[in-house]
Formats: structure tokens, sequence, C-alpha cells
């Protein structure tokens, strides 16, 4: 495999991200240039999870239409290795079951859930993007008796990571502003632009985003300078051929006081160049108002769950929120009591089957049905 191969691949990928689409059509795509560097089984196993608690909020597996309850149960209440949650959080970022279990994967439940479906093999590996947010896994199979995920199959991956990860998170975005969840007071906005910056479409509830930008004008059509300025920076980009999948981000100021990201990407295809731009609030962060309102927790004890979804020890919740651990401990006694749970791991799993499960199962009917697919906790 030469190297030429490889960066040809990494950039192919780049473009594919900075494209808003479907994300099952992001994954599709993306699978064909993971396969022609790291051959594996099957096809592979993507996931997007929210960076704010780590819990999976989707998968997408050519052939798999339902993902396994046991299996969905055992990465969120068993005492397993080779964890999503895990990963998310390690230095490396990637890891592979046999490593895990220093050579003997038959010692892992998720080896059994494996060789029912013909692979022995298992490697998965974050999406995280630059902003040091996870947004997604992948994860990739080997028959028995194939050879071994190696160094140069780890290093191609993890310089995909950071492209996936933002392409994942823009097709989330691109899903939940196409068919909004008009419950979500931060439903994003998209609207496509002609290269000369009319107004080609837009999505539902876009105007109440260009009314919070400044010096925009709906009545008139006037768009914000904040839009036309990342619309104008996303087409140079995508002009310059060393900068393969160019995205550009705004952070502006709206008139309510409140942060707002602009993301722009060239639509490349065969007509005239067309601009698309992404508006979303600067720190949707849904699940603090999903642990208050299920489960009225202090905004203190949202900290602390926040930190334990992410697989934090007490040490460490302790550091990061500067307190004592018998601190962090009562905490988490007033948290397993307004919860209903007595362990951690009942946490992460009442949390995950509550809250995000069902969007989980949301997004699989999605994709059958050819409804792109949305991020985040579900509605309460």
């Amino acid at each position: 495999m030469t190297s030429d191969l490889r960066q040809r691949s990494v950039d192919k990928i780049a473009r594919l991200a900075a494209e808003p689409r479907d994300l099952a059509a992001f994954w599709r795509e993306c699978s064909e240039v993971v396969a022609a560097v790291v051959p594996h089984y099957w096809t592979p196993c993507w996931y997007t999870l929210d960076p704010a608690s780590l819990l999976a909020t989707s998968h997408f597996h050519d052939g798999m239409e339902e993902f396994p309850a046991e299996w969905l149960a055992n990465e969120y209440y068993g005492d397993d290795v080779n964890q999503m949650a895990d990963i998310a959080v390690s230095a490396t970022g990637i890891s592979t079951l046999h490593e895990a279990t220093s050579g003997d994967p038959s010692t892992s439940r998720r080896w059994a859930f494996n060789r029912s479906m013909g692979s022995d093999q298992e490697l998965i590996v974050r999406l995280r993007a630059p902003s040091g947010q996870v947004w997604g896994m992948l994860g990739l199979y080997r028959e028995p008796g194939d050879r071994m995920f190696d160094t140069d199959d780890k290093r191609f991956l993890l310089a995909l990571s950071d492209h996936l990860a933002q392409g994942a998170r823009r097709a989330l975005l691109v899903g939940e502003a196409t068919d909004p969840d008009h419950r979500h007071p931060d439903t994003p906005g998209l609207i496509i632009l002609s290269d000369d910056w009319e107004i080609q479409s837009a999505t539902p509830g876009l105007d109440r985003w260009l009314e919070e930008l400044p010096d925009g004008d709906v009545r008139t059509g006037r768009l914000p300078s904040a839009v036309i300025a990342v619309a104008a920076r996303a087409r140079r980009n995508a002009e310059d051929p060393d900068h393969p999948g160019g995205v550009t981000l705004s952070r502006v100021l709206s008139r309510s006081g409140t942060w707002v990201v602009l993301h722009g990407a060239c639509l490349i295809d065969d007509g005239a160049p067309r601009i698309a731009v992404i508006v979303e609030p600067a720190h949707p962060a849904r699940i603090y108002p999903l642990l208050m309102s299920a489960y009225q927790l202090t905004e203190r004890e949202r900290e602390v769950t926040q930190l334990v979804l992410q697989g934090a020890s007490t040490s460490q919740i302790a550091a990061q929120l500067t307190v004592s651990p018998h601190t962090v401990q009562q905490h988490l006694k007033s948290i397993f009591a307004k919860t209903g749970v007595r362990t951690r791991r009942d946490l992460v799993g009442t949390i995950f089957f509550a809250h995000y499960e069902p969007r989980f199962r949301d997004n699989e009917r999605r994709v059958r049905t050819g409804i792109p697919m949305r991020g985040g906790p579900a509605t309460p």
C-alpha cells in the first residue's frame, strides 16, 4: 500500500466531510474509501456519539438494520473491554480487542457477539474533531485467520479521525435542519446560496436565525454580513487545491447576546458552484436541561453526572471540579437517589436507555425510510 494512496484517501474523506449531506450517504461513501486502504470483513460499523455524554445516538452498518439489544446492554451495563466511552477518552483513541484482552479475546463477551456475525478481530477508533469533541466511532472487523490490524492501519485511520468527526457533525446538523424537531429551541438552520449570493433554498425556521444575526433583514431579503462573509471564505477555500475539504467556521454574537456558529462549505456538483451555510447555537449541550427536567439534578450534580457518563473516576471528577473526593461521593449518593440507581454503571445504563436508546432506534428507522438522521438525546 503506497503512501500516495493513503494521502489521496485522506484528502477524499476531507472533501466528502466538507459537503453537507445525509449521514447515511456520508458513511457509505467513506466506507468505500476506507476499504481500499484497510481491508476488512463485511462492512464498517459507524456510530455517532453525543460529545456531552459520550453515549451513542446512532449506528450505521450496511446489512444490519437493527443493532442487537443484547449488544447495547453489554456496552452500557456490561463490565467489558474495548467499550466506546473508554476509547473516546483514551490516550491513543484507537484499540483492538486482541490488544485489550492481552491476546485472548475469548475473555470478552463482545468477542462472542462478533464471532456470531463471522468476525474475529475488532478495531475501534474514535472520531474526534480538532475542537476535542468526540462525535463518533468507527468499528472494523476481520475474519478468523486474517492478518492482524497493524500500525499502518491504525496510523491511516487516526489520520481520518478529525475529518470523519467533522463530516458526521455536519451531517447531523443537516438532518436536524432539514427535518427539524420544533420542540428543540436550538434546532439548526441551513441555507443554500448561489455563486452570486442569491438564496436557492432554506430549511424551515431559518428566518429565526437570520433575524438573530446583526444587520440582516428577513423582510427585505438582506442577508446578514456574517453569512456572506462565511460563504465567501468557504468558496475561496474550495478553490484552493492545497486545502481539500476546506470548511469555514465563524462565531458571531447574536442580537440577543448569545453566540451563534456558522459553518460554510462549497457544494461541488455539475452546475454552478453553490455554498451551504449552517447556523446553530454555539453551545447546544442538550444533556443539561434533560438531566434537570428528568431528575431535578442540581447544577453541580449535572456536572458530576456528565463526567461519570464520560468514564471519569472519583479522583478525576474531584480534580476537574476542584472539590474533594468526599464531596464527589456525596454528590454521587444524591444522584443515585434521584435517578433510582445504585452504581455508576447503572447510572450510565439508565440514562442511555431512557434518553439515548430512543434516538438510536429512531435513527435506525430513519435510515430504513431514507430520512436524515439526528443527533443528541431524544426529546422528553
